[in-house]
């Protein structure tokens, strides 16, 4: 069920590209508040503000905030241009927008037959945490120079985000720092999800946009923010990144699967490499990929690649030697965190993915 509250903004605590972080009072005290502009207006302080506080009663450790849903006193303007896609369809808070393959867009003409990503390596990763040490990896010790051109440039990387987790990209303080500093050339919004550099209908029409749209060399797959997972085989949003292979091999892309590993978290399932990880690239994906295989030291690092047996039914396993990966990730432009364990709570998460970089790149050369 969802849970209402009314609100008065106090102050302003910081804002990134799409999104405004508040202080809020309420009935039950002051709390964080987060609103998204272009869909609510922007909240000032001693606005009253209609909140969703359903995530903070829950405790939730990604969408651990109030969301405003309305400024009663100050509504937004009607948004101007073209754009025929819904997206977050028939909830309160649907956004139209311009999607890169609808008949309006300057790159309708440039998609209507596209077919094919050339070749270009795609990584899929079960959560969106991968992303940062996935271009860490993929970047190591040189990271991009933001405007260099021609030979010895960086590779250009898109990231294509599913609907699996949180549907506006503007709540990802990770994809707007990165955005920033060149680490990403843009960033794709596929399906239900919205608010990115390219609006799409598809994974498949995101990879194609990265490709053929944003250019990219390498395109990377994960969830928004905010997986769901139940404790079932089958029930949980990660899913997506089998399908996401799929996407990448029939549109002639080279798909790397970044394991899920952990020898932090306290749940059995996800110890060595997770349930997810097995199910999704084990049973879901029917097109072969290149599996990223870390090669971590010590009884943990064989449990690991013990646990990779199973998928060389199917894909290709790639062991991808870790030496030199710590310090590339402590180079990291934006906080590193999963589950709320940072870089040294659960290095082998971040390992994990960054190999995952690391082998991509190898493709590139």
């Amino acid at each position: 069920m969802i849970r209402w509250r009314r609100g008065e903004v106090v102050r302003i605590r910081r804002e990134w590209p799409g999104a405004v972080e508040l202080d809020v009072t309420t009935g039950d005290g002051e709390a964080r508040a987060l609103a998204y502009p272009a869909l609510v207006g922007r909240p000032e302080p001693g606005d009253v503000v209609l909140l969703n506080t359903t995530a903070l009663a829950m405790g939730l450790g990604t969408g651990g905030y109030a969301m405003v849903v309305a400024v009663p006193d100050r509504l937004p303007q009607d948004p101007k241009g073209p754009g025929h896609l819904v997206k977050a369809r028939y909830t309160p808070l649907q956004a139209t927008v311009l999607g890169a393959d609808e008949q309006d867009s300057p790159f309708h003409e440039v998609l209507r037959d596209a077919d094919s990503v050339d070749g270009m390596p795609v990584i899929v990763a079960d959560l969106h945490s991968a992303l940062p040490a996935i271009l860490c990896g993929l970047y190591g010790q040189h990271p991009p120079e933001p405007g260099r051109t021609g030979p010895g440039r960086s590779p250009r990387v898109a990231y294509v985000m599913l609907d699996g987790g949180a549907l506006p990209a503007w709540f990802s303080m990770s994809c707007a720092r990165l955005r920033e500093t060149g680490w990403l050339c843009g960033v794709v919004t596929a399906g239900q999800s919205f608010g990115g550099d390219v609006e799409v209908v598809t994974p498949h029409t995101g990879l194609l946009a990265a490709r053929h749209v944003l250019e990219a060399d390498v395109a990377i797959v994960t969830q928004g923010p905010g997986n769901l997972g139940s404790g079932t085989r089958w029930g949980f949003s990660g899913v997506s990144a089998g399908e996401a292979v799929n996407a990448a091999a029939v549109l002639g892309g080279r798909p790397v699967a970044a394991l899920r590993v952990s020898e932090g978290d306290l749940r059995e399932r996800h110890i060595g490499v997770s349930h997810h990880s097995l199910t999704a690239y084990g049973r879901v994906a029917l097109a072969p990929a290149q599996v990223a295989v870390p090669v971590l030291p010590g009884d943990f690092g064989r449990r690991v690649a013990e646990q990779s047996r199973p998928l060389a039914a199917r894909h290709e396993l790639v062991e991808v030697p870790v030496d030199g990966l710590h310090e590339a990730l402590r180079g990291s432009p934006v906080r590193l965190s999963t589950m709320g364990r940072g870089l040294e709570e659960d290095l082998a998460y971040f390992l994990a993915s960054a190999a995952a970089g690391r082998h991509a790149a190898s493709l590139l050369s």
